[in-house]
């Protein structure tokens, strides 16, 4: 099997592998607990909470462990329509975010917040200039998410970061495709809140990382005991933090050398597709992408039947972004790109991860063209 949809999630990496098991077996304490067995399963919840604060350049108190990235999102967006309950609440997000923030945001509309849903040019960049102009009197939050999950583009979070310090207004992203692939400092970027996913950085499902600013206020996602200082009450997911901790350490610590790998294997993947089926397209590509991830649209085919051809020779991509997966739909991050639906439904992403070979994207390439050829030849 060859697998490029590590933009969907990502095989645990040993490392991370073997230092979770122990806390699924002999270490299985409650952190809770004051006894030795909880003492140590909470040194590990607390050395993670280091190795994750470290690796995006942020202090040890200001990380948060979630379920998922999807969870975080929630409740960045949910808290900050709660804090200003008793005034005109703003929000100023983009056309292109993951659902999570899409739905969140429009679930709060429905209880009155305004909230402004900025476009994107053809190669899926939001224009800092935009951002200016949407803000006004009561914008209380703008959320842009780092890297697209579709299209990998790049989005210029620094720049819009400095324009809203100065104008005092919070700043969420959404680095679930960031972290673990693209260098990430949470103090360059000057955000207020930054979301991550471990699993999308070869670490376990079921653990997602929020960032918060030291000095800000949230309020607890979950009542009940004091974990996570009294914000999201719950035994923690030990396994999965500490194999979050190791996994996002590998990562920053290989990340330069694997961002080399990952683009030479983009750049073969494109020119060796191209050079047999010309009419391919590079949906978003903007000069400033996730270096493993690409997404190509193939005239006069669905990308759904590639998908499945490719299957059929255990090569994993996807047409979209897997939470939208199952629903015959058109994207909504191409159809902001200016595609037509039909040109939307001819795409596919192909991303690329640690595991990944340069053989296997000369296969890929290969495979991709005979399913091409074939779909052509049945008509």
């Amino acid at each position: 099997m060859i697998y490029a949809d590590n933009a969907a999630t990502t095989k645990i990496s040993d490392t991370a592998f073997e230092r979770m098991l122990p806390f699924l077996r002999e270490q299985y304490g409650n952190p809770s607990s004051p006894y030795s067995l909880g003492a140590n399963a909470k040194r590990a919840v607390e050395q993670a909470r280091k190795q994750i604060a470290a690796a995006i350049c942020a202090e040890t108190s200001e990380i948060i462990f979630t379920s998922g990235g999807s969870e975080a999102n929630n409740w960045v967006l949910r808290c900050i329509a709660e804090i200003f309950r008793n005034e005109p609440v703003h929000v100023i997000t983009t056309v292109i975010e993951h659902h999570s923030i899409l739905n969140t945001c429009r679930a709060l509309e429905q209880g009155g917040v305004e909230v402004t849903y900025l476009p994107v040019d053809q190669a899926g960049l939001l224009s800092v200039d935009d951002v200016e102009k949407a803000i006004k009197p009561d914008t209380k939050l703008v959320s842009i998410m780092l890297a697209n999950n579709e299209i990998g583009t790049i989005q210029p979070v620094a720049e819009i970061g400095r324009l809203l310090k100065e104008k005092r207004i919070f700043f969420h992203t959404d680095a679930v495709q960031a972290v673990g692939h693209i260098p990430v400092d949470v103090k360059a970027l000057y955000v207020d809140f930054l979301t991550a996913s471990a699993h999308k950085f070869n670490a376990a499902k079921g653990t997602g990382i929020l960032y918060k600013r030291s000095g800000l206020e949230l309020f607890p996602l979950v009542f009940g005991g004091e974990q996570e200082r009294g914000l999201r009450a719950g035994t923690e997911n030990v396994s999965g933090i500490v194999a979050a901790g190791f996994a996002l350490e590998e990562s920053v610590r290989e990340m330069a050398e694997t961002i080399i790998r990952l683009k030479a294997m983009i750049k073969e993947t494109v020119k060796n597709i191209k050079e047999k089926i010309p009419s391919v397209k590079v949906n978003g590509d903007c000069g400033c992408n996730l270096p493993g991830l690409v997404n190509l649209g193939f005239d006069g085919v669905l990308g759904e039947s590639l998908v499945h051809l490719l299957d059929l020779k255990a090569i994993s991509v996807s047409t979209s972004s897997a939470c939208a997966s199952g629903k015959y739909e058109p994207s909504h991050v191409l159809l902001a790109l200016g595609l037509t639906e039909q040109q939307a439904k001819s795409a596919i992403r192909i991303s690329y991860g640690k595991f990944n070979t340069m053989n296997e994207a000369e296969i890929i390439a290969c495979a991709i063209y005979d399913a091409y050829d074939k779909i052509l030849a049945d008509r």
